[in-house]
């Protein structure tokens, strides 16, 4: 199993109410692609963060296998997810994938 873990960070332009939208609709589009996209076991994004936080929203997800991640990242319902919910809004992404 590999766990994969995404943190962003949102633009400055946008006002703390844009971002809650924002937020929201990443954790929307990204927790609806369970049980469409092979090998992803489970996904889920938080957005309720201590004040301690440095990201703004984070993605914790299982894949069956390393190939299985690599089948998600390019999956048609992934990209359209990431290229409309995410990238046009992220200034920061950092990941961290590891076995499980």
């Amino acid at each position: 199993m590999v766990r994969h873990v995404i943190v962003w960070t949102l633009k400055d332009e946008f006002s703390d109410s844009e971002k809650e939208e924002i937020k929201a609709g990443i954790k929307a589009g990204l927790e609806g692609l369970a049980g469409k996209i092979p090998g992803l076991v489970e996904i889920k994004v938080n957005t309720d963060k201590l004040a301690s936080s440095s990201g703004d929203a984070m993605l914790d997800s299982l894949f069956e296998s390393e190939e299985a991640l690599k089948g998600y990242s390019s999956n048609p319902l992934h990209v359209e997810v990431a290229n409309t919910k995410v990238r046009p809004f992220v200034k920061v992404r950092s990941s961290f994938d590891y076995l499980v």
